[in-house]
């Protein structure tokens, strides 16, 4: 007998409605019995009904995993700042993580040239081969490191790397670890997989970087990966090699994938620069044009995979992206010209200067460091001195008050960041000097 059948002919009481009997086979229903079959008695004029036109055209068509990927806090910021701007206020912006200097010129001329030349179509999914020797080549100039080409994907971005790594890696309710505080698309990126972002509460007296012990701990049987930035985004600052070294060896010993996230490894001050691909074990190394090359907009990074995972990831690679910017790949091979490497050297010079400025400035104003920045180009800065939260002190005072955007701590994770603020460098002394002056007035009052 169908179900409608028992709809139509089916009554509890001679005088009562007819109704419509639907078997529920969800293995956890809400009795809470595992594999108990219940029987919903419903009414058959609203199982029957139709849903009207306008109900259907307002279903929320979004996956749950859409709701659950929180938009960025500074992009609130950057809002609020563009419309103060238009109102006539002059903002000083240290809210985003883009270089105030924009693509060297041999790369724009490289750009020119292939555009003239009409070298403009699709390329190998994983990048022309001659820009994959290009970084090759860069590897082995400023870290002595030896990587195949063959190794090397050219991806649209550090994100469309880190993208399909983690479509490679990750099946539903696989784990990764991720710093918190930490960037956040990390966590979000694990998720849009299907995948559980673990958190690990890094410390400020541990340089705001895991621990092994911390990851020792975190890791679970379903634990695939460890992301890790170094320097890092929000805090600048770098893991200590020995301590990374004993790290990579115990994700190794678990069968795991460390991903280092080395788009600021360029923009590093005081120490030396290292790379990832020194370490044992399966290593994915995320890189980017767009921080220490300044060529952000022009959407280019790369990934250098263990030799067995680059066919899976060019097939991932071929459906999702099809193939990196053409474009910006001809003019990235102007990234590694020796004229084009000394523009970049002046202009990390220029950061460290920044950087020297601004710390001990925000520190005089009232401001604690729990971590000195050695790389990128941020200071994450507790406020706690100031205002108890975060993101009030963000709006209220810095923008609203002292016209200076940053960004709210809390857009880096929940592990105490509502005590901090993020300051991007990212402008000139001049810029800096009077966004000092600002806040100072502004936290005095």
């Amino acid at each position: 007998m169908t179900q409608q059948h028992v709809a139509q002919r089916g009554r509890l009481r001679p005088d009562s409605p007819p109704f419509h009997l639907r078997v529920c086979d969800n293995p956890y229903n809400s009795c809470g019995h595992i594999a108990c079959h219940r029987v919903h008695v419903l009414p058959l004029a609203k199982r029957l009904a139709e849903p009207s036109a306008a109900e259907v055209r307002g279903r929320i068509l979004t996956a749950a995993r859409s709701a659950e990927i929180q938009p960025f806090e500074v992009m609130e910021v950057l809002a609020r700042a563009n419309q103060l701007e238009r109102e006539g206020r002059h903002i000083v912006r240290m809210e985003i993580g883009e270089p105030d200097f924009t693509a060297p010129g041999p790369v724009v001329e490289a750009a020119t040239r292939a555009m003239r030349d009409g070298l403009t179509a699709y390329t190998p999914a994983l990048g022309i081969p001659e820009l994959r020797e290009a970084i090759a080549g860069f590897y082995a100039a400023r870290h002595g490191v030896i990587v195949a080409p063959e190794r090397i994907a050219v991806t649209a971005g550090a994100s469309g790397g880190l993208l399909l790594t983690l479509a490679m890696l990750v099946d539903p309710g696989d784990e990764v670890l991720v710093p918190d505080p930490g960037y956040p698309c990390y966590r979000h990126f694990v998720r849009a997989f299907e995948g559980v972002a673990r958190a690990i509460d890094v410390r400020g007296d541990a340089g705001f970087q895991p621990t092994l012990a911390q990851v020792q701990a975190a890791w679970g049987p379903r634990t695939k990966a460890l992301i890790l930035g170094s320097p890092s985004n929000p805090t600048g600052t770098l893991i200590d090699p020995a301590e990374f070294a004993r790290i990579a060896a115990f994700i190794d010993s678990r069968g795991g994938v460390l991903i280092s996230d080395e788009i600021y490894n360029g923009l590093v001050y005081g120490e030396e620069s290292r790379t990832a691909l020194v370490l044992p074990g399966r290593v994915v190394a995320i890189n980017s044009f767009s921080k220490y090359f300044c060529m952000t907009g022009w959407r280019l990074g790369w990934a250098v995979l263990p030799e067995e995972l680059v066919r899976p990831f060019e097939t991932l690679a071929q459906h999702l992206f099809i193939c990196p910017p053409s474009l910006s790949q001809r003019a990235a091979l102007a990234a590694f010209l020796p004229q084009t490497i000394e523009i970049l050297e002046s202009r990390r010079e220029e950061f460290r200067r920044r950087r020297d400025f601004i710390v001990p400035a925000l520190e005089q104003i009232g401001f604690r460091m729990q971590a000195r920045p050695n790389g990128a180009f941020y200071v994450f800065a507790d406020c706690s001195a100031f205002h108890a939260d975060a993101k009030r002190f963000a709006f209220d005072v810095l923008l609203e008050r002292a016209g200076v955007a940053a960004t709210p701590g809390n857009d880096f994770g929940a592990n105490d960041t509502a005590r901090y603020v993020r300051f991007a460098y990212t402008r000139g002394m001049q810029d800096l000097e009077e966004g000092v002056r600002r806040i100072h007035a502004a936290c005095a009052g």
